[in-house]
């Protein structure tokens, strides 16, 4: 699992490549914290990369949400796949992101 994060015109992209699994999951989760907070700047989420996701990875994205509503910023899913979108559509998630 790889993770990161930028800014990018005034935006953080958080991008994720690989299998957000359990494990990974406590990785990601760590770079990610600061997402926790987004200081009023939109997050995209790359998921092109991401080929699978946990429910542990899904708890850390809705942190991020969270998070970001509180601080008046939107949260934008980008590039996921149709696997991983049917993961959202199981659990409710789909209509609480925004996708791309």
């Amino acid at each position: 699992m790889n993770t990161k994060i930028e800014e990018i015109d005034g935006k953080f992209v958080a991008t994720l490549e690989g299998e957000m699994d359990t494990a990974a999951a406590l990785e990601a989760e760590e770079v990610l914290k600061p997402l926790y907070t987004s200081n009023g700047k939109d997050v995209i989420i790359d998921c092109t990369n991401l080929e699978y996701i946990a429910s542990s990875g899904l708890r850390i994205l809705l942190g991020i949400l969270k998070g970001a509503k509180t601080s008046g910023s939107k949260v934008v899913m980008k590039g996921v796949n149709d696997d991983i979108k049917n993961v959202f559509k199981l659990t409710g998630f789909i209509s609480i992101f925004e996708f791309e």
